[in-house]
């Protein structure tokens, strides 16, 4: 009989809070490939820098809606009307900065799709086309990352192409919400065997004051 999803080991930010736990089991680290997919995570982990990732999670929601369920054409021409209207909506984190920055990525998101046919091509660039996984998986919390030299790279390359709220611990963030990087610790039950690929870590986990990133 399988174990009751209570009872999985999982890794240890996750607590037992449910929204918590479904996110680590269904989506954390999960490689993704669609590019609405990525756009809302873009968004997301914008409005959770400083703050919680829970914080986030309880308002996904909200943040679907007022961002037009992540149709990052629509908000690149989201105008003074749409930033009053999100500036009073409770659904979300009312950052004047932050809703800019979304406003503004999904024009840069647009334009990186244009050059290379889709976000997700761009993206996964930055992890050599395939999941990066630690060569020795950290066993505690503090012993994870909050960046890498390919989040770096990816942070980089992002501002120069116009991108705002983008420093290497966001993208950091981005790539294990994504898939691109896989942070699992050891003896979680996500962990099913991926062999290392060498990720050159740079620093330790700053990034998970609370909760861990997306």
């Amino acid at each position: 009989m399988p174990a009751s999803p209570a009872a999985l080991p999982r890794c240890s930010w996750a607590g037992t809070d449910p929204i918590y736990c479904a996110y680590h089991d269904r989506e954390w680290g999960v490689p993704v490939h669609d590019d609405r997919t990525f756009y809302e995570f873009l968004v997301l982990e914008t409005f959770q820098a400083g703050l919680s990732w829970i914080t986030i999670l309880k308002r996904r929601e909200g943040f679907r809606a007022a961002f037009a369920n992540w149709d990052w054409e629509r908000v690149a021409r989201f105008g003074a009307r749409d930033v009053k209207r999100l500036m009073a909506d409770t659904g979300i984190i009312r950052n004047r900065l932050k809703i800019a920055a979304a406003i503004n990525n999904a024009a840069r998101f647009a334009g990186v799709r244009k050059e290379f046919g889709a976000f997700s091509r761009y993206i996964w660039q930055f992890a050599h086309d395939k999941p990066i996984v630690p060569a020795t998986r950290a066993t505690v919390l503090k012993d994870v990352p909050c960046r890498s030299t390919e989040s770096d790279a990816l942070s980089k390359d992002l501002k120069r192409r116009g991108f705002s709220f983008v420093g290497t611990v966001v993208c950091y963030a981005l790539m294990q919400a994504t898939g691109l990087v896989d942070d699992h610790l050891a003896g979680c039950w996500r962990v099913a065997g991926r062999a290392p690929s060498g990720r050159s870590p740079k620093a330790h986990s700053a990034r998970t004051k609370g909760a861990l990133a997306a």
